[in-house]
């Protein structure tokens, strides 16, 4: 598993095709919240804090209320996530490609506008009583439609508000404030739901999205570290595609992307399954288990700020975290009690957001700039994509094999994944280098 002797080499492959950025001087500093000391980033962190609160209350209350409309059949909560995440596998390329061509901050503000719509049509839908399973099917679509558009104009925009220099501590705060708002909106939506009902989470989910619109609106353009737009052309996805198939070490770092969060990152739907069919409990006990989740995954987002703003990220870290994810991940399946399982799921947390940041930010400072959309919507498509599939596949497994099956099985694969790209990275560094592609 572990790979030796060659981490200079990998990390010269992934950044052989970095480009200066254009914009001020990237603001130097280390320490956990080094980013923080840019104006503009200050806003958008700002913001975020509120709206991701905002975002996992809305999702513990979908997925509760998913399971309530349903008479609690996992089955029908897993076509709710494939609903959501299916837009990611039409749309995120393409969102890429818009990313490289027009100004992002825009952009992302016409987005989280159309946010704001969709969670205050559901909370009004459920709030007078007149939601039905279908309205939260077709809405959850169209809110996967504008996640699509969002996430890797996001993630794309990160490197022009910090500058390269700061990216991976920008990613590891951006996680920090994630999994914070983890920590805080699965325990208040939890109770929240028991006294209020759902409803009226949705509701404080759409006016959370107007701090992000605020803080988008507030910066000065003029500070970013822009990249150029890109002019219209034809073939510009292609020329993404055949950029990362062009990078041995990018491409497999996309591929084991790809593979841990399709079958190992399962648990964030197949905690409410475990919570309601194994250990019977209510909305409030699955609130729980979020959160101990989130307690881990902060606890690790703050380790990979402090470790982003001294170290660059490494691939020896993205592969050893991807193995211990899976493996803490099977022996949590087998946890006799609903203590237990709970607090196995704070390492479980850790691993996972070691995991996430370390290969969001080895994407990010490994691609030359004019190519940062295009390859952050590849990047979201292998993350996300795969929903479609792991959201029915757990449901069933849930359904067929008892509600801890998801954790196994989707631990194993995990570990298989991670097993399998370091030989493959392995082989790869005894070979010759390929010549570099032009993309003139």
């Amino acid at each position: 598993m572990s790979i030796t002797g060659s981490e200079a080499r990998t990390q010269h492959e992934l950044s052989a095709t970095r480009e200066p950025a254009e914009g001020p001087p990237a603001t130097a500093g280390r320490g956990t919240f080094a980013s923080l000391r840019i104006r503009n980033y200050r806003l958008f962190f700002s913001g975020q804090i509120v709206s991701n609160t905002g975002t996992w209350m809305q999702r513990i209350a979908q997925d509760w209320l998913v399971f309530e409309l349903s008479g609690y059949n996992p089955v029908a909560l897993g076509v709710a996530v494939a609903l959501q995440f299916t837009p990611t596998l039409l749309l995120s390329l393409w969102a890429g490609v818009l990313a490289d061509r027009v100004d992002k901050r825009k952009l992302l503000i016409a987005i989280q506008t159309g946010n704001f719509v969709v969670a205050g049509v559901l909370g009004a839908l459920d709030v007078t009583g007149l939601v039905q399973l279908w309205h939260v099917y077709a809405l959850a679509f169209g809110l996967g439609a504008l996640s699509a558009m969002e996430v890797p104009t996001r993630q794309s925009f990160v490197a022009e508000m910090v500058g390269p220099r700061q990216v991976p501590n920008a990613v590891a705060l951006n996680s920090s404030v994630f999994n914070m708002a983890r920590i805080v909106g699965p325990a208040v939506a939890g109770f929240a739901i028991v006294l209020v009902g759902t409803g009226w989470l949705f509701v404080a989910n759409a006016v959370s999205t107007l701090a992000v619109i605020a803080g988008l609106a507030l910066m000065r353009p003029e500070e970013l570290f822009s990249a150029p737009v890109v002019a219209r052309a034809k073939g510009q996805l292609r020329e993404g595609l055949r950029y990362v198939r062009g990078h041995r070490e990018l491409l497999t770092v996309l591929v084991l992307v790809f593979f841990v969060s399709t079958f190992g990152i399962t648990f964030f739907t197949s905690l409410a399954i475990v919570a309601a069919n194994v250990f019977d409990t209510r909305a409030d006990g699955y609130g729980l288990l979020s959160t101990m989740l989130a307690v881990g995954t902060f606890t690790g987002a703050l380790a990979a700020a402090r470790r982003g703003s001294r170290r660059a990220p490494s691939v020896r870290v993205l592969l050893l975290s991807a193995f211990a994810l899976g493996a803490i991940e099977t022996v949590a399946a087998f946890m006799p009690s609903y203590v237990a399982f709970a607090v196995a799921l704070v390492p479980l947390g850790f691993a996972t957001i070691t995991f996430l940041n370390t290969a969001n930010a080895l994407v990010q400072t490994s691609v030359a700039q004019r190519m940062r959309g295009r390859v952050m919507g590849l990047y979201v498509l292998v993350l996300i994509g795969g929903n479609p599939i792991g959201g029915p596949m757990t449901g069933w497994l849930a359904g067929t094999l008892g509600g801890r099956s998801p954790f196994y099985i989707g631990g194993l694969a995990a570990v298989a994944a991670a097993v399998g790209c370091a030989l493959v990275l392995r082989r790869a560094r005894r070979a010759p280098l390929p010549p570099e592609v032009k993309l003139g």
